[in-house]
């Protein structure tokens, strides 16, 4: 079945090693299909940054997909910022800022929401061009393809702060993942990891898409979470979310939530510190 690995706000500048590394060693020992890695590679965006950044995602061992944050934007550098925020970025880790890729069924979709030209660059926008690549990428696939969008800024506010801001044009760009069919929509930039379902926030769609948010994988500003990472595996109509989180000496499984697509709908169908065997299967069949 296929895996995703989602990390996200790696922050290479102010990270711990022994997570960096923890981190690595867990994705060598069980490979996933894929890693998402949605956007803040650095802190400052320096060359220096970029450059660890770049060792890293060399020293993956499966197929990685990759957007920018807004850190991955020069801060003191105003010349830069505003004349070509991104060139460290493109000459580092990759010139394509909105990727897509498909493997049999699963097709995915990153965004590269981070602006420089806007009041306040920590936040993010999704620009009608970007929508347009929503509209053409997915077209024509069936819904036998598991579609897939990431973005650094989120979608889907965490439970306990419903007021955080979005990235911006969240309400027309929802609309078009919807009309496109997308099932499951990946993001950071809030260093908090949960999940749910975009129907919660976003009341004019009718078909509902599934969210992940991911906390910080490797950084050291922690938001009162540890670091983590998500491994998400899709069986469709199934989908089974599972944090995976940092305990000191290394990542453990924690939080899972399996979910089931009805018709236009995602249930929740279980959510515990892990599914056995005998509840998974009562999950799929029941």
């Amino acid at each position: 079945m296929p895996s995703l690995l989602h990390i996200s706000d790696l922050h290479f500048g102010r990270t711990d090693q022994r997570v960096v590394d923890g981190l690595l060693g867990d994705i060598g020992r069980d490979p996933p299909s894929m890693v998402v890695v949605s956007g803040d590679l650095t802190q400052r965006a320096r060359p220096s940054q970029f450059k660890a950044a770049r060792e890293f995602l060399d020293a993956l061992p499966v197929p990685y997909m990759v957007v920018p944050g807004n850190h991955d934007l020069p801060v003191y550098n105003l010349l830069a910022r505003f004349s070509d925020p991104l060139r460290h970025y493109r000459h580092y880790i990759s010139r394509d800022l909105n990727p897509f890729h498909q493997v049999g069924d699963v097709a995915v979709l990153g965004l590269n929401t981070a602006r420089s030209l806007i009041l306040d660059f920590a936040e993010g926008r999704v620009n009608r061009r970007q929508m347009k690549r929503v509209r053409d990428c997915f077209a024509g696939l069936g819904p036998e393809v598991f579609k897939v969008v990431f973005t650094h800024h989120p979608f889907l506010p965490p439970p306990d702060k419903p007021g955080e801001r979005l990235v911006g044009r969240a309400r027309q760009a929802v609309s078009v993942l919807e009309s496109a069919g997308v099932d499951l929509l990946l993001a950071g930039h809030l260093h908090k990891a949960y999940a749910g379902d975009v129907m919660t926030r976003h009341a004019h769609v009718r078909r509902s898409i599934l969210v992940a948010q991911a906390s910080t994988a490797t950084s050291t500003r922690l938001r009162n979470e540890p670091n983590a990472y998500n491994r998400i595996e899709l069986d469709p109509p199934f989908v089974t979310l599972r944090v995976h989180a940092w305990e000191g000496a290394g990542f453990v499984a924690g939080l899972e939530t399996r979910w089931e697509k009805r018709g236009e709908r995602w249930v929740k169908l279980a959510e515990d510190t892990g599914l056995d065997a005998a509840d998974a299967a009562m999950a799929r069949h029941g």
